[in-house]
């Protein structure tokens, strides 16, 4: 293993300790562990009723702990029986689950404050953490080869709950600005409590990441390599909040961060969780850049009057798209004699008054009106009285999105449908069959095939992977964190085999010149899709 991919696999661990930590701790609190371990084998359905708990939410809870390997899990579609298991990590795994006590009180507090104001953070607390992670908690090393890399592995996930948060607060607050990255700083050059600061500079030279000379920091080559990557820690830590509320949602109100339509959202950091997006989408807008040109190249009869971008945001991917066509295909010469149809379509009020405020500042016309993902009929609707613009002339574009869409119970329940996704889903704490998420899905895709069939719904969408194959790939993937983020917030990702075969069911089929999936192998947790009826 390089260098450089050794640190991505720390990346990868450190994300998957910001959700296992937590969820360890709410099920060693109401010693689900403990009656697991005693059962060796049990069911869902079992622990759901002897421990009272919000049965999707458990489901979730249980499915991460299979994903790092702590427990066998195994779901079987067809009689809908969650099967829970003791493997050879189990036992050794939930004797060093306290080790993760320190870090979880530490969110509970953490979480009052801030979440990027330095000067708000638990500084004592945090550096009592710090000085028993650097003797590694007192463990000694252990005969067995199983134990010593148990205990490596949960060792690097209590380093992700004392990275993940801090590197994201420096990244958003300017620390790694060139100026500090190409030379040597002082703690008082950054921060106004330098004696703290420096608390956290030290903790970062004992990983690594920096070296100290009389006073002054400079980053090494392994700090620049997660200061650079630093946004790919920002959307799992934007979930903290969700995360120091776990035990609440898994054994109490599962409705315990909903809030009313209008109301700001206390489950995630939305800044944050748009900071990270951006940063880490970068490589999948890229390989959309390539399907726009290739698209906009074509004879101007076989290209779509315009786009339609479902969640615009705040208008930048939006924007994006604009400025490849302007620039870099034939119908950007052409603007004038045939103009390019923008509409930027979102459920939120204020990122559409975002987005109509980042398109005029760009000089990009475009309409921007309020859309619902669940009801395209209606979007088409306006779009033509209001617009007169036929929805399907555009190209509808999203990223990200289908996953997140409200839940409906579907119309129609397939009797003979089983599904073939491991996945754990909820809607407000209840558990809800893969079939029934299969079925949502296909009715989903049906409401907007007739507006696609012509040229197509460009998709990059997120997925999941079989927990054992997680499991086998640590440090490989961050299979774990998006299971954990989506499970508990009650989104609907699956694997990548399973939405194409839905969608085929839907009669949209992939453009197999285009598809690509991210990583490229049985591990891909993203793909990029242009479906398109036959």
């Amino acid at each position: 293993m390089t260098d450089k991919s050794q640190l991505l696999s720390f990346i990868f661990r450190h994300l998957d300790g910001l959700v296992t930590a937590p969820t360890a701790i709410a099920l060693q609190n109401k010693s689900v562990l403990e009656f697991i371990l005693n059962k060796e084998k049990t069911t869902l359905a079992e622990l759901t009723s002897v421990f009272n708990a919000n049965e999707g939410y458990l489901n979730v809870a249980l499915r991460v702990l299979a994903s790092q390997g702590f427990l066998d899990y195994e779901v079987d579609n067809q009689t809908q029986i969650i099967t829970i298991a003791v493997n050879e990590k189990s036992k050794i795994a939930f004797s060093l689950f306290h080790l993760y006590e320190d870090v979880v009180s530490l969110l509970q507090l953490s979480i009052q404050f801030h979440p990027r104001l330095f000067e708000d953070v638990p500084f004592e607390k945090l550096n009592l953490i710090f000085e028993k992670y650097k003797n590694k908690y007192g463990i000694e090393p252990s005969e067995d080869p199983l134990t010593n890399s148990i205990q490596d592995h949960i060792l690097k996930h209590i380093e992700g709950y004392l990275i993940g948060p801090t590197i994201v607060r420096l990244a958003m607050n300017g620390m790694f600005h060139k100026y500090f990255m190409e030379t040597s700083f002082r703690p008082e050059e950054f921060h106004k409590s330098p004696e703290n600061f420096k608390k956290i500079l030290d903790f970062f030279v004992h990983l690594g990441w920096f070296i100290e000379k009389n006073g002054n920091y400079q980053f090494t080559d392994a700090g620049l390599f997660f200061a650079k990557r630093a946004s790919a820690y920002g959307v799992t830590v934007s979930y903290l909040p969700t995360f120091a509320r776990i035990e609440e949602l898994i054994f109490g109100n599962p409705d315990a961060l909903r809030t009313a339509e209008g109301e700001s959202e206390i489950h995630v950091d939305r800044e944050m969780n748009v900071w990270g997006s951006g940063g880490a989408h970068d490589t999948y807008f890229k390989v959309v850049d390539e399907i726009l040109i290739k698209l906009f190249n074509l004879p101007i009869e076989e290209q779509p009057k315009g786009i339609l971008d479902m969640g615009c945001g705040n208008g930048a991917f939006l924007q994006h798209i604009f400025e490849v066509i302007d620039r870099q295909t034939l119908r950007g010469k052409m603007l004038d004699e045939y103009p390019l149809f923008l509409v930027g379509a979102d459920y939120n009020q204020t990122a559409l008054k975002v987005t109509r405020a980042n398109l005029i500042k760009a000089d990009i016309w475009a309409k921007v009106i309020w859309g619902d993902i669940g009801r395209p009929e209606a979007l088409a609707d306006d779009l033509k009285e209001n617009y007169n613009i036929d929805l399907k002339d555009l190209l509808n574009v999203r990223t990200f999105l289908d996953h997140n869409r409200i839940w409906q119970d579907p119309k129609h329940i397939n009797a003979n449908r089983v599904s073939k996704s491991t996945g754990a889903f909820a809607f407000r704490g209840q558990r809800i069959s893969n079939n029934l998420v299969e079925d949502n899905l296909l009715e989903h895709l049906q409401k907007w095939s007739p507006y696609v069939h012509k040229f197509g719904l460009l998709l990059i969408e997120l997925h999941t992977i079989n927990p054992a194959l997680t499991a086998a790939h640590l440090g490989r993937t961050p299979a774990t964190a998006y299971d954990a983020t989506h499970g508990f917030s009650d989104q609907y990702i699956i694997e990548i085999d399973v939405f194409n075969a839905i969608a085929a069911e839907a009669g949209l089929f992939p453009d197999k010149s285009i598809f690509k999936r991210f990583p490229d192998g049985d591990t891909a947790t993203v793909s990029i899709n242009l479906l398109k009826g036959k």
